[in-house]
């Protein structure tokens, strides 16, 4: 029987650093993800073994708006990222938390997108605000809060200029 904080398995988290501490070639992984087009702007993302995330445009942007569109998509993996970190980083350091809820928004031009200009297609930028219910004081969920943000790995991937790069694999028909 294990105590669990914050309803984390923080002994599994431990485990796994350990084991990186001494086998460090085991922190180098690789994520996946398959996306399948439905028609219009639907298509529909399997990961693992879970049911597939759907994924449309707002009738304003031509879709049928049967889903969050890939931006909004982008928004939620930066706050379910915050939100693991949070969970994790609280619970090593023993701050209970009673509830957790992030905001995140972003500006995004479209004129890029939509062929009207040329320009920068995605976020300008990206807000987050998080709330964050706990007994443990200001200084201590400041110090969780700037190592969350130092830790997290969609915040890095977003604030980094990462490699890209997309390949057509099948030639396309004349």
């Amino acid at each position: 029987m294990t105590n669990r904080l914050n309803d984390v398995d923080i002994e599994a988290v431990a485990g796994l650093a350990g084991h990186i501490t001494e086998t460090p070639e085991a922190a180098q992984t690789t994520w996946s993800a398959d996306v399948r087009w439905d028609g219009g702007f639907r298509s529909e993302a399997t990961i693992r073994e879970f049911q597939p995330t759907l994924s449309d445009e707002p009738v304003g942007l031509g879709g049928t708006d049967t889903a969050p569109n890939p931006v909004e998509q982008l928004l939620a993996a930066l706050g379910n990222c915050l939100a693991v970190g949070y969970a994790a980083n609280a619970t090593a350091r023993g701050i209970a938390i009673n509830d957790l809820r992030i905001r995140l928004d972003g500006d995004l031009n479209l004129e890029s997108f939509l062929g009207v200009a040329p320009g920068h297609a995605g976020f300008n930028d990206i807000r987050a605000t998080v709330d964050i219910d706990s007994t443990a004081d200001r200084e201590t969920l400041e110090a969780l809060h700037r190592h969350v943000l130092e830790t997290s790995p969609v915040g890095h991937t977003l604030k980094a200029s990462v490699p890209v790069n997309v390949q057509l694999s099948t030639p396309a028909t004349v």
